[in-house]
């Protein structure tokens, strides 16, 4: 039985074709189809019409959804191996020899369903990592040696290709300023929640936008080469070298289907040897068949994992597959990802210290009013919190932008200068220990002067979510560990963090093809790795980790399809959560198990040491899947979602 998703292929390359829609796939027509056949025989059973009608219904259905795993089958077959594809099959078919048509009908259904949601999840993901190649414009303005412009397809960049970016353009290749000042929003590369001012000697890459100013960029690396390509081959690497995960009951498939099958054969030749008739020794071959499948094992399985999945999908959790739930119930090591995941992703308003002679109103609406004119997220934040406050804002005339410094605009007949300490020179030393202050804790200070005199200094941050604190704690307590912190973010806000949500692992500064390393190195040393994030530069980490979870309102396509699960609700309190879940079905599923192999062990020794009439083997089959499906449903209990770790 297949559950899990598929690894990507081998070679990604530009340019990206159109999603494919699921309805276009065939896996997904044929489950449609058997899905169709399976509804219809049913309520044709169930109305009493001719036995021969809802045979031919059921019997359709055999045929839509069970050729692909029969023929599945047949090919491991033919490499000497016998798979849980050809046990079901079989057992499907040895279920209508009997009469139990409607049993063999719902396998097949199970089995094509499965596949569907594979071949659905497996192109997606593919889909995805193409994508990428959109984060880089497809053309580019190239410099020539005469010093003319040309626009050139981005993939002929070269080293040592000088390129023109303008303002509010997309870089088209990784290279190094050599000329002009901007601010460049690298989020999608670091996960930086504010842009970070570039000029001549700073390194920029491909597919970061572009601020106000005009910059000219060496190439330093070729177009196959830069991050964002990289980060699409980590992806696509890290799904080719993760393990094919199976559920826990097919670890077991392959020497319980050789088992079976030699048991059943036994069963048929060897009372014939001994002078038995046919007809005794098939009835009594069959009745092992029918007893021992493995119908109770998969639906021990199945069915409180699906219905665990459908509980987390009611509360804001998206869960992937059964397998992820079976991995969420093993993690003992989380990794978090700062900006958009335990932040909200955007700056906002922290701090207003004014000096001696400005109110706090005074200073937010100079403030506000010089910076309203602004497209910069740093003057959106500033502008909606004077907004949010109510403050009345007067008009800003003669407005001027400057890159990497800030802005200046004349407001009630004075000069009103908005921008980076640095950039506008901060003498008074009261001014000077509140710029310390808050860029001490991590925060971006941003300056106010009026005709020269600085009147006072804004705090802006990334605001951490509500729930973060506690949901930190309830996953430290549920694993066993604290969670590290792994961002692109700088050092200083990192550790801020930390210290307020009580994180002792801290790893900043990474890109991300580091976070990918620390996740391989601590899976090296025998973790299990849970990594939540939401961007793209934490792809490659979640590819690599042993599950990973998005945020879904923050995180980008390559990010909610790389992900084994999501939250749609960015609630992280819905993360330990989860997890709790995912332990409690594996509770479930275990206790299931045992289950039905106790009926199997009694039915089959029945079988084997006495005469066990089919009808009473039947109903035993039947009533211990009916049991085990019946336990699992009650993980679809609202009560049973955890409002916290227990």
């Amino acid at each position: 039985m297949s559950c899990t998703t598929q690894v990507l292929p081998a070679e990604i390359s530009p340019p990206p074709p159109a999603a494919t829609s699921a309805w276009t796939l065939p896996e997904v027509r044929w489950a449609l189809i058997a899905v169709g056949f399976f509804a219809a025989g049913g309520l044709v059973q169930l109305a009493g019409m001719p036995a021969w009608m809802y045979w031919t219904l059921y019997l359709t259905c055999y045929l839509s959804g069970g050729w692909e795993p029969a023929l599945a089958g047949v090919r491991a077959l033919s490499n000497r191996t016998l798979d849980v594809d050809l046990l079901m099959v079989a057992a499907a078919i040895g279920a209508a020899a009997i009469g139990q048509i409607f049993d063999g009908a719902l396998l097949i259904v199970i089995f094509a369903t499965s596949g569907a949601l594979e071949a659905v999840a497996t192109k997606r993901t593919e889909d995805s990592v193409r994508g990428l190649f959109d984060l880089a414009p497809p053309t580019t303005t190239r410099l020539t040696a005469a010093g003319s412009e040309e626009v050139v397809d981005s993939a002929v960049l070269d080293i040592g290709d000088t390129v023109l970016v303008r303002p509010g353009e997309r870089i088209g290749g990784d290279g190094v300023v050599v000329d002009g000042a901007s601010e460049v929003d690298q989020a999608t590369i670091t996960g930086e929640p504010l842009p970070v001012d570039k000029g001549t000697g700073d390194e920029v890459f491909a597919g970061t936008v572009n601020g106000t100013g005009t910059l000219r960029v060496r190439i330093t690396r070729p177009a196959n080469d830069t991050v964002v390509a990289r980060i699409a081959a980590m992806v696509t690497e890290a799904g080719e070298s993760k393990a094919r995960t199976q559920l826990f009951i097919e670890q077991v498939e392959q020497r319980y289907s050789v088992g079976m099958v030699i048991a059943t054969v036994a069963l048929f030749v060897v009372p014939l040897l001994l002078g038995d008739s046919v007809q005794s020794s098939l009835l009594r071959a069959m009745t092992f068949m029918i007893v021992a499948s493995p119908c109770a094992l998969v639906l021990s399985t199945m069915p409180p994992l699906l219905a665990a999945i459908a509980n987390a999908g009611r509360h804001g959790v998206l869960v992937k597959s059964a397998v992820v739930l079976e991995k969420l119930a093993t993690v003992d090591t989380v990794a978090l990802d700062k900006t958009g995941t335990l932040t909200e992703g955007e700056p906002r308003l922290t701090t207003l210290r004014p000096l001696a002679g400005t109110s706090e109103t005074e200073l937010l609406a100079l403030a506000a009013a010089a910076e309203n004119p602004s497209e910069h997220p740093l003057a959106r934040a500033i502008v909606a919190a004077a907004r949010r406050a109510g403050v009345a804002l007067p008009a800003a005339n003669d407005f001027t932008s400057v890159p990497g410094r800030g802005v200046s605009a004349e407001i009630l007949g004075e000069r009103v200068d908005v921008g980076k300490p640095a950039a506008l020179g901060v003498h008074d030393d009261d001014a000077r220990r509140i710029v310390d202050d808050i860029e001490r804790d991590g925060r971006t200070a941003v300056t106010v002067r009026v005709d020269g005199r600085t009147v006072g200094v804004l705090g802006l941050d990334d605001r951490t979510r509500t729930a973060a604190a506690q949901a930190v704690s309830d996953l430290a307590e549920l694993t066993g560990s604290v969670p590290l912190l792994l961002t692109g973010d700088n050092p200083r806000a990192a550790a801020r963090l930390a210290a307020e949500l009580r994180l002792d692992d801290v790893r900043a500064g990474l890109l991300p093809e580091d976070k990918a390393a620390v996740v391989r190195t601590l899976e090296a040393d025998g973790a299990r790795v849970m990594l939540v994030g939401d961007g793209v530069n934490d792809a490659p980490a979640m590819a690599t980790a042993h599950v990973s979870v998005a945020m879904g309102r923050t995180g980008s396509d390559l990010t909610l399809d790389t992900a084994d699960a999501v939250i749609t609700r960015d609630d992280l309190s819905a993360l330990p959560a989860v997890v709790a879940l995912a332990r409690r079905a594996r509770r479930v599923v275990i206790a299931n198990l045992m289950i039905a192999s106790s009926f199997i062990v009694v039915l089959v020794a029945w079988d084997l040491v006495g005469h066990l009439p089919l009808p009473l083997g039947v109903a035993g089959h039947e009533g211990s899947t009916i049991l085990v499906g019946l336990n699992g449903l009650r993980l679809l209990r609202d009560g049973v979602w955890p409002g916290r770790p227990r």
